[in-house]
């Protein structure tokens, strides 16, 4: 059985997973709008990501025989300035995403509930990956976004990115 803040806690997470991914949507129109469309794609594929992960909470609660409590989801709210400022948004989000992750396993830890503490470990692992692949958007942006044809090649490449469920097991 879950603790009531074990619980209240996978339920904020699933809806920062569903911001999460209105966030990308948002920042794959702006990029969209900005004839960028492999931009577009890399966030649009990170917002598929982002509602797989909202369902694997969902799920989680649900074997737990735990309510899921959807809430509204926020507005996305992050100013577009240049096309580096969306980059430099997703890396703080996905930081933002991490710490709340590592909440949640705290107060799991706390409560000595292994289940739970199972289950956010693959969730642990993918944040790890979620930080290197924006850090790495940014630092490729930096070497050849300011090149009209280094930004050309970044942009063809970045619209080759495919969405692949997540294999995790509940």
């Amino acid at each position: 059985m879950l603790s009531k803040e074990v619980v209240r806690l996978l339920n904020e997470q699933v809806n920062k997973e569903f911001y999460s991914a209105y966030l990308y949507l948002d920042m794959a129109n702006y990029y969209t709008d900005n004839a960028l469309d492999g931009f577009a794609n890399w966030f649009t594929v990170q917002a598929q990501e982002e509602n797989d992960h909202a369902f694997l909470f969902m799920t989680y609660l649900q074997n737990n025989n735990e309510r899921v409590k959807l809430t509204a989801i926020a507005e996305p709210d992050v100013p577009f300035n240049d096309l580096k400022t969306p980059l430099d948004a997703a890396l703080e989000h996905e930081q933002f995403v991490t710490a709340s992750i590592n909440a949640i396993y705290e107060e799991a830890t706390k409560q000595k509930d292994y289940r739970t503490l199972q289950f956010l470990s693959w969730f642990i692992e993918e944040q790890s990956e979620e930080e290197k692949n924006s850090q790495d958007l940014i630092d490729r942006f930096d070497l050849f976004g300011n090149d009209a044809q280094g930004l050309y090649l970044l942009n063809n490449d970045l619209g080759t990115r495919v969405h692949t469920p997540p294999s995790l097991t509940l």
